[in-house]
């Protein structure tokens, strides 16, 4: 039965992605200065969730079970890879860099909702709301990204993003079987989740997120984490 959970939660969250790429497809709203602001709202929406999916679950569960060295440990870690992540995107030219954020994310998260079901965690609807909370503005941005700078077809990219969501439940699948008995390990990928997306945050989705005299995206942001307390307060 928990395989089965692990499958369907993992897979929703990751339909998220092409979901988002869907809205993004069809976004058409006018004025263009509305059209504007609400593509900002969405990427900060996504900043606010990734931001309460470490600030409610994956630092809370994963320090359970590390020391502090540990913890700092793998906390830092996650944000160096996830840098050094960037400056190589950098450095190819790379004209894929959100969609390599957003599965840098989604894998590592599925892989500790799969171990945490495995471990007995109440946490895992949770963190799969979460996952696609932030999926789905992710799903938008990379969207938006592949069409401005490559060749593909919008119906294209939104079937690669479809197939990539499958990733999601294989994540989740190997989390459950081969961490059930290593809580240390689980806890550590959830910390260096956390620390990868806390560099996310500020140094991609953060700096998109301001417009000069418009103050609905930073409301995006808060909402995004809003929908967090309300998941964390209803599957408590």
């Amino acid at each position: 039965m928990a395989v089965v959970e692990i499958l369907v939660l993992t897979l929703l969250a990751g339909m998220s992605m092409p979901l988002g790429a869907v809205i993004a497809r069809i976004e058409r709203i006018r004025p263009r200065w509305l059209e504007h602001e609400f593509r900002h709202s969405v990427i900060a929406l996504g900043g606010g969730a990734l931001l309460s999916a470490v600030a409610l679950v994956l630092v809370p569960d994963g320090i359970e079970q590390l020391d502090v060295k540990a913890a700092l440990f793998w906390f830092m870690l996650g944000g160096v890879v996830f840098m050094l992540i960037d400056v190589l995107l950098n450095l190819f030219k790379t004209t894929a860099s959100q969609l390599v954020a957003m599965l840098a994310d989604f894998v590592p998260e599925s892989i500790a909702l799969g171990a945490s079901l495995a471990l007995g965690g109440s946490n895992a609807l949770l963190l799969a709301l979460l996952i696609g909370l932030q999926n789905l503005p992710e799903g938008f941005n990379a969207f938006r990204e592949l069409r401005h700078s490559s060749k593909l077809s919008p119906w294209r990219i939104i079937t690669l993003f479809a197939a990539m969501a499958l990733l999601g439940p294989l994540a989740g699948l190997a989390g459950y079987l081969w961490l059930s008995h290593l809580p240390s390990t689980v806890a550590a990928i959830m910390v260096f989740a956390a620390g990868g997306i806390l560099y996310s945050v500020f140094q991609d989705i953060a700096p998109q997120v301001k417009l000069a005299r418009h103050w609905g995206p930073p409301m995006g942001a808060v909402l995004g984490f809003a929908l967090g307390i309300a998941g964390h307060m209803l599957t408590s």
